[in-house]
């Protein structure tokens, strides 16, 4: 399967004007990101809706197998919450690849607070391995 870039991810989309535009850069301990979650992204009050955490944590693992050579589409994401999401909190959040196998792209990410460091929530994915056209202008 081949997939196109064409700018418009509502996670990293430079082109999409309703989305997070999230730009992860690779590092030592994988491909991060900072980023506030707007308050229309509620669920209960003061917290972001759990959908958009997973959301998350899926471009955290899609773009740590980007960096690593190996883009893929999520086959499945595990996710854990270990506490709400504060609506407006300043986070980091990290993807690593683990291993590859053949096609596979065993991934995994985690979402911390950049005010203490503390654990907000993680995942393990498994990628597809994709075949990626980028648009020109993205």
């Amino acid at each position: 399967m081949d997939v196109t870039f064409d700018g418009h991810c509502f996670g990293c989309g430079p082109l999409n004007s309703e989305g997070f535009r999230l730009v992860f850069v690779p590092g030592p301990d994988g491909s991060s990101v900072e980023f506030e979650v707007p308050e229309r992204y509620q669920s209960w009050s003061g917290m972001a809706h759990g959908g958009i955490v997973a959301l998350l944590l899926d471009e955290a693992v899609g773009w740590a197998a980007w960096h690593a050579g190996h883009p893929g589409v999520t086959g499945r994401l595990q996710v854990s919450y270990r506490r709400p999401l504060r609506l407006g909190e300043r986070v980091r959040i990290v993807g690593n690849v683990e291993k590859i196998r053949r096609t596979l792209v065993y991934a995994n990410a985690y979402i911390e607070s950049r005010a203490d460091g503390e654990r907000i929530a993680d995942a393990t994915a498994t990628l597809m391995a994709t075949g990626v056209d980028v648009e020109a202008g993205c």
